[in-house]
């Protein structure tokens, strides 16, 4: 990011599980057909601050349902605002990034279903590139961060994840990408929910294809699919998500 440029990304997502794995990674339905599902909205921005910072912010919003033969549960609201500062630490020859962000999070919302109620911190380390591979253009990014909630059971989590994307004409309208990732969170807390945002001590792996088109300079969509593949107290889920980038000037 340039300078005083802003980068905004609305983005719509959907996940289903009626599956869970648990602390031995047994896979099973839920209990009595339980089915959890999650409409989760949000809007991302980063602005550019000076030729290597820049600020971000997310601000989501989520639906949260679960329902079974016995009971139906419903919950929804905003859920944890991060604001954040990504420092841009070096290149080699222009292709490859190095960046390191710093993340506050805070909870706007007072219902325990929708998250943990608690404060945190993160810490994200990124390595990005480009090149050419069979004629093509190539993309990857890879990020490792490190968040720690404040409360007395945490929890402390390490969430991953590295994509590759191929630009599919010389136009470079056209992109498809796959991407493989995860979260591993520890926390005294070991009960588990199939409301998946409760949960403090969990694992997952996670894979995922996305396909983008963009419009012009200011404006590109992305579809994306994804499904769970293997965890630990977690949900046996699938994904769907539809995101925008927009670059306003």
């Amino acid at each position: 990011m340039r300078p005083r440029k802003l980068l905004l990304s609305p983005s719509m997502s959907f996940f289903t599980a009626s599956r869970s794995w648990d602390s031995l990674r047994r896979n099973a339905p839920f209990a009595a057909n339980g089915r959890f599902t999650s409409f989760s909205y949000s809007l991302y921005a980063e602005y550019g601050l000076t030729r290597r910072f820049t600020l971000v912010a997310l601000l989501p919003y989520v639906i949260n349902n679960y329902e079974d033969d016995v009971n139906k549960t419903l919950y929804q609201g905003p859920t944890d605002l991060e604001v954040g500062l990504r420092y841009y630490i070096a290149n080699i020859n222009y292709i490859y990034y190095f960046t390191v962000q710093g993340t506050f999070i805070t909870p706007l919302y007072n219902e325990p279903n929708l998250g943990y109620m608690e404060n945190g911190a993160e810490v994200k380390f990124s390595f990005a590139g480009s090149g050419k591979v069979l004629s093509k253009n190539y993309y990857f990014t890879v990020e490792n961060a490190v968040r720690q909630y404040f409360g007395t059971q945490g929890p402390t989590q390490d969430r991953y994840n590295g994509s590759f994307g191929l630009t599919l004409d010389r136009k470079f309208k056209h992109q498809l990408s796959v991407s493989a990732g995860g979260s591993y969170s520890t926390s005294s807390f070991t009960a588990f929910s199939p409301i998946q945002a409760t949960n403090k001590n969990f694992s997952f792996t996670q894979a995922s294809v996305s396909y983008g088109y963009t419009f012009g300079k200011g404006f590109s969509v992305f579809l994306t699919a994804g499904k769970f593949l293997t965890g630990r107290n977690t949900g046996d889920g699938k994904s769907a998500s539809v995101a925008f980038i927009i670059k306003p000037w």
